[in-house]
């Protein structure tokens, strides 16, 4: 970033180069622009190298830039852009800071610039002749078109890229509609949007009818769409993360934005197309809870792998500089052995693909020797007999405490320094369980309250049965609309065999969809009869049924539960470590519990709780002495 201001721009008069303005005017212009023509810089160093003075070195993005790096090139023009004239890179730095009477010029690589379409600031109106025309386009017409493709759009000054400094000090339009008589509420706008929903990210981007939700669900499912489970990679199967958690049977949305085509989602989907009843259904969906239909999830509905990968190196550890090797520990040898299964470790130290183990098994041998020889030797080393200390210590490798499934994949090679090294995949399948979290594409989350036989489930006429039942209480308050059009756009999508549009600020209206619902003999507004599971008894008002995209996000209950007696305990006080599940810390019973108990009376328990578990210690006392 070159950064400048009034008395930098003094400084440069002084040292005699060629202004033909005084700094109070060059500061009044909208555009102070550096030109990188490299090849032109180079010559005019040869020909007319500019004078040596006291100016310094200019900064850039924190390093040091030399004085003679750079040619200057004023426009006094307020009106005049110089990008669109070739003499600035299209992509060019950023240009900004002139309301603090500053000019900052961002020249690093990578700067995020997005398009927008550029404003004719006197007429009020956008530069492209046609824009009913550009929107027609498709994205190929767009490049291979010789009269509106991209690159013309772009040297003809019709369409520009800012950056993030740069939308500061620009006043864009939402819509070239913004721009007709009595609409809009500007007369000074300087950009506009090539779609209004370009204003959203990329998790923004995959949400329908965002523009019929309150905005803090938007932002909620912004951040949980990263936690759905699907494809997050097309090679999940050559790689070793440190975890990773596949979708079995990821679906494409029914109900599509236009965006997203261009992220892949429609080709990596993150969850499934699921027939959603919103309806209060024995009270096992109260609070955000959402009942399951078991014959789904028998089917896989939401069924994912879980890979989890241990890894394990030969070589000098960075500690204590002692030596680790990948074997199997022996006894005789090995201090610190653990009461674990050593018997599935194959004879090179390493467990074989598919074999199954559970918590706490060793999978990787690994031992490293005790001592180092820097100090020096002592009796026992001098005489080993001496010595009760085995040459060995155990660091084998286990798998988690909480953990189960079976050996997928081990990989064996060296490392830079020439050290072997190996990686271990563990795989388990997972099937949606009571507490797993589920969530819509509009911030509507919520657990699993029970998953019923399809026997219990209620029904419709045609013998269709939910797979997921939601509580209509989810809705009012949180004023999701987008949620409810989708049910209706994806029942009307199923219907035709199309898939529907939800892209923000241009879907179909409700009527249109209601319209075509009713054409094919259903409820125009997603309503239907539905008989109770248990008795067969038709249900006292109709239910708003259809399908829903939903994902399932990575919360898993298996993942949270933990309970704990006796355990491991601090050295100072004698009390349960406080150090959570993955250490097998203890749960601490607080104050407030404490008075939960004292209000019931419960003696008996209080005096477990925060003595016989907590920190008990027995001491001996001699009658005699004391």
């Amino acid at each position: 970033m070159l950064h400048f201001n009034s008395s930098y721009c003094n400084y440069i008069r002084d040292s005699g180069m060629d202004l033909s303005h005084s700094v109070k005017e060059i500061l009044r212009c909208s555009v102070c622009v550096l030109l990188l023509d490299w090849n032109k810089i180079m010559q005019s160093f040869t020909q007319n190298p500019p004078p040596l003075g006291r100016r310094p070195d200019k900064s850039c993005c924190g390093c040091r830039v030399p004085r003679r790096s750079f040619t200057w090139i004023w426009f006094a023009d307020s009106r005049k852009d110089p990008r669109p004239s070739g003499r600035l890179s299209i992509r060019g730095p950023g240009l900004n800071g002139f309301g603090n009477r500053e000019i900052r010029i961002y020249t690093d690589a990578g700067r995020a610039a997005r398009p927008v379409l550029v404003v004719e600031e006197e007429k009020q109106t956008l530069r492209f002749p046609n824009i009913e025309l550009m929107m027609l386009l498709t994205n190929k017409d767009l490049y291979m078109n010789e009269t509106f493709g991209w690159n013309e759009l772009l040297s003809q000054g019709f369409v520009e890229y800012i950056d993030v400094h740069e939308e500061e000090y620009i006043m864009c339009a939402m819509h070239p509609r913004d721009f007709s008589r009595n609409r809009g509420y500007c007369h000074t706008y300087t950009h506009c949007e090539i779609h209004p929903s370009m204003i959203l990210g990329v998790c923004g981007s995959i949400i329908p009818y965002p523009d019929h939700n309150q905005s803090p669900r938007n932002t909620y499912q912004s951040a949980m769409s990263k936690q759905a489970l699907g494809v997050y990679a097309t090679n999940f199967n050559t790689r070793m993360d440190s975890e990773a958690q596949i979708l079995h049977y990821p679906q494409r949305p029914l109900v599509e934005t236009a965006s997203m085509s261009h992220l892949r989602f429609r080709d990596m989907p993150a969850g499934i197309n699921c027939i959603v009843a919103i309806a209060s259904y024995t009270g096992y969906n109260q609070e955000d809870s959402v009942i399951l239909n078991a014959a789904a999830v028998q089917r896989g509905m939401f069924r994912h792998t879980l890979y989890t990968s241990y890894q394990a190196k030969e070589g000098m550890s960075t500690y204590r500089k002692n030596m680790e090797e990948i074997e199997v520990p022996d006894p005789d040898e090995c201090d610190g052995m653990r009461p674990v299964m050593y018997e599935k470790l194959d004879d090179d130290g390493i467990i074989e693909p598919g074999v199954r183990v559970s918590a706490s098994d060793a999978i990787i041998g690994k031992t490293t020797t005790t001592g180092s020889r820097a100090k020096p030797l002592s009796d026992e080393e001098i005489n080993p007999e001496m010595s009760t200390e085995k040459p060995k210590k155990d660091t084998s490798v286990l798998l988690r405490s909480s953990e189960t499934g079976i050996v997928d994949q081990v990989m064996v090679s060296m490392n830079v320094e020439g050290n072997k090294f190996c990686k271990v995949r563990v795989r388990s399948v997972r099937t949606p369980v009571m507490g797993d979290k589920f969530a819509s594409r509009h911030g509507q989350k919520g657990t699993v309250g029970i998953i019923y036989p399809t026997e219990d489930m209620p029904f419709t006429s045609e013998g269709i049965t939910p797979d997921i039942i939601i509580n209509p209480h989810a809705i009012p308050s949180r004023m999701t609309i987008g949620h409810l059009l989708e049910c209706l756009q994806g029942k009307a999508s199923a219907v035709q065999g199309i898939y529907g549009v939800g892209t923000p600020f241009e879907s179909p209206e409700v009527k249109e969809i209601a319209a075509i619902l009713k054409d094919k003999q259903y409820d125009q507004y997603g309503n239907e009869v539905m008989y109770k599971g248990f008795s067969g008894m038709k249900l006292t008002s109709q239910v708003y049924i259809g399908p829903t995209f939903y994902q399932r996000v990575k919360h898993l209950v298996e993942n949270k539960m933990y309970a704990r007696a006796r355990g491991a305990v601090t050295v100072l006080c004698r009390q349960p470590q406080g150090e959570g599940r993955a250490r097998g810390g203890g749960l601490r019973f607080g104050e407030m519990e404490r008075d939960c108990l004292i209000s019931h009376g419960a003696a008996l328990n209080l005096r477990e709780r925060l003595f016989e578990v907590s920190d008990p210690y027995r001491v001996h006392v001699c009658d005699k002495c004391g």
